[in-house]
């Protein structure tokens, strides 16, 4: 290890992303991606008509963008108030990241650097939560969730609380969890409204489009609880990287001291601009992926094979049973849910083997049905 870099970052480990098929392993011409959570469906080509056309005629490439992000967060926060049915939004509780990665990492910085605090997280969740604060020399206190649903061990989270060395000072949690994908249910809700004002609440609701249920009405009445949202996943635009927090002003004015200026390019400030004006248009999928969830979600529930969870979320989480081991020929968990996700690559399926289990998105009908018979062939001996 070279002598100047921080001896602390021999033990983290980078995220890594799916490698897809791009590792010199065999796999099928056609790759369905079904491992990223991501809409399995780009753009309409008009939609990238017009922005092929902004950046031809608008966008000037040896300018910088503009970095008070004004226009991008005054329509964001109409969306906020249009879609949680309030008023009350607006650009003063926005602010922008690189993704919502950028955002979490902000949010660290302007809390817990320095050895200020640490971070509790409920296992399995979003892994970026913990790989960040690594980096930051943050530490992350982990406590378990209830397997029969991954409701958060409320008990155990309380006396995570009491740790003073450092103090917990960020609780994260995800709406719908990633990757078990259960959404906050009304103990939990009520147990965060509990967390003093002290410590920060990070609620992350990437996967609002498809769940439908958020905590941003509650914002006024707690000051220390910041809402979590990204573009990569309803609105298609994860190749260009935007996410937002909203929250209110004292605390967005702090995560605006320690973020980068020009963080985010002028193509992603206009695509963001653009999906939102024709957010009734490009919504209007969500309920074709709700019902491909609900039709795919009874089918892989039948395979006595498989344990699977139910889903708020676009994707759904899967284990194997001890049934489904003994056909694999396996005897750990692990192994056999590397071994499906494997055979899956071979056959064109990309899934996630995260959190101890299979988090499986739900692509298109044909991605899923090819999916469905490729799971039921693996278990089929």
């Amino acid at each position: 290890m070279l002598s100047f870099i921080r001896s602390d970052l021999n033990q983290v480990q980078a995220y890594t992303p799916h490698p897809g098929g791009n590792t010199g392993e065999p796999v099928a011409i056609t790759l369905d991606r079904l491992d990223s959570n991501e809409c399995p469906y780009d753009l309409p080509v008009n939609l990238k008509e017009k922005l092929a056309s902004i950046y031809q005629n608008v966008i000037e490439t040896n300018r910088y963008p503009d970095g008070s992000h004004a226009q991008l967060k005054s329509a964001i926060a109409q969306y906020v108030n249009e879609s949680a049915n309030i008023a009350e939004i607006n650009s003063l509780n926005i602010s922008l990241g690189n993704g919502s990665d950028e955002l979490i990492r902000s949010l660290l910085i302007a809390t817990c650097l320095g050895n200020h605090g640490s971070i509790l997280v409920a296992d399995p969740t979003f892994s970026m939560y913990e790989i960040i604060a690594k980096t930051l020399g943050i530490n992350t206190v982990k406590i378990n969730r209830h397997e029969q649903d991954f409701s958060i061990d409320i008990e155990a989270a309380n006396q995570a609380l009491q740790q003073n060395n450092p103090p917990i000072k960020v609780v994260f949690v995800v709406h719908p969890n990633s990757p078990t994908a259960n959404a906050l249910n009304p103990q939990e809700i009520a147990w965060l409204k509990t967390i003093p004002e002290n410590i920060m609440v990070v609620i992350d609701e990437a996967y609002f489009e498809f769940c439908q249920n958020t905590l941003v009405t509650e914002l006024s009445h707690h000051p220390n609880w910041v809402i979590l949202r990204t573009f990569s996943k309803a609105f298609r635009l994860a190749s260009l990287r935007l996410g937002y927090a909203i929250a209110l002003p004292e605390i967005i004015v702090n995560l605006e001291k320690v973020r980068l200026p020009y963080n985010l390019p002028s193509f992603s400030l206009c695509a963001g601009e653009l999906v939102l004006s024709e957010r009734q248009n490009l919504l209007q999928i969500i309920p074709e992926i709700i019902g491909e969830r609900r039709k795919i979600l009874p089918i892989l529930q039948a395979n006595p094979a498989l344990q699977i969870w139910p889903s708020d979320g676009n994707f759904i989480y899967a284990r194997l049973t001890n049934h489904g081991l003994q056909i694999l020929g396996e005897t750990s968990q692990d192994a056999g849910l590397k071994k499906i996700m494997q055979v899956l690559k071979t056959q064109g399926s990309l899934i996630r083997h995260t959190g101890g289990g299979l988090r499986l998105t739900v692509g298109s009908p044909e991605q899923n049905q090819r999916l469905l018979e490729r799971i039921e062939m693996i278990f089929a001996r």
